[in-house]
């Protein structure tokens, strides 16, 4: 009689083990997103920055909107350009230095 009161046990582990593969599916693919969205709004400081060495404030602008991205802050010394841009909420600066020896 043992047996009849284990019968259909795996059902309910085979469920638990599915939901839990979900769960890790669902946090690798966010994960990915994210790493993505970094490497989108990094791309499009380095852009707006260098883009700012040579173009200024107007062109450091047109990049980053080009590459789907806010600028959200832009400082410059007349040599050195520094960009903080934001795309779907993640940040990221690059600095850019015009090379006054070339």
């Amino acid at each position: 009689m043992q047996r009849n009161r284990e019968r259909g046990s795996a059902l309910p582990m085979a469920m638990i083990v599915l939901a839990l593969a979900v769960v890790v599916m669902v946090f690798v693919v966010e994960l990915g997103a994210r790493a993505v969205r970094r490497a989108e709004a990094q791309t499009a400081a380095d852009m707006a920055a260098l883009a700012g060495v040579y173009e200024g404030r107007p062109g450091a602008v047109d990049l980053a909107t080009r590459n789907g991205a806010d600028l959200v802050a832009y400082r410059t010394d007349g040599v050195r350009v520094e960009v903080t841009v934001a795309v779907d909420g993640v940040r990221a600066v690059a600095a850019a230095v015009w090379d006054v020896t070339g």
